[in-house]
């Protein structure tokens, strides 16, 4: 399911919701363990977990990008900054499974904003896919929901003056 992206005072928010059939611990595991992280979400680590850590992501070429952990909840939120902007993982259990939400909240829209909004649709559909032992093809799914929501986001910055 795509995001649901709204416009607020401040700017934009990107929300996702999801379903898991997995409990909280094991979802919370996926965003939290180094080693899962890196199979759902490449060069992403966390380096210092809790309120007064941080994540660094690998811009490749041996640049890497600090973001202050900003709300870390164990086994409930977590909170960073990303880039500008700034990412919101809550996890609420529910019977059968745990309801995952992403939350990105994006201060100015930019050419890249429709690439990073669809890179966090994939990072979650194979989230899942791993969470639930299935095979996915991360390139076909990019290939799928990058059109979509740059024709989204396109469809926002129209103005009727």
């Amino acid at each position: 399911m795509i995001a649901e992206v709204t416009r607020t005072q401040q700017g934009y928010k990107a929300v996702f919701d999801r379903k898991l059939a997995h409990e909280p611990e094991h979802v919370w595991q996926m965003l939290t363990d180094n080693q899962k992280i890196h199979r759902w979400f490449a060069g992403l680590q966390i380096e210092q977990s809790g309120k007064d850590g941080y994540l660094t992501f690998d811009m490749e070429h041996g640049n890497f990008e600090k973001m202050a952990i900003t709300d870390y909840e164990e086994r409930e939120r977590l909170g960073f900054e990303w880039g500008e902007d700034h990412v919101l993982f809550e996890l609420t259990p529910e019977e059968g499974g745990t309801r995952l939400k992403l939350v990105e909240t994006i201060q100015t829209l930019t050419d890249h904003t429709p690439k990073d909004v669809a890179g966090w649709h994939v990072c979650l559909d194979v989230l899942q896919a791993l969470l639930d032992k299935k095979g996915i093809e991360r390139t076909l799914e990019w290939e799928h929901w990058y059109p979509e929501y740059k024709r989204l986001f396109e469809s926002m910055r129209v103005s009727f003056e």
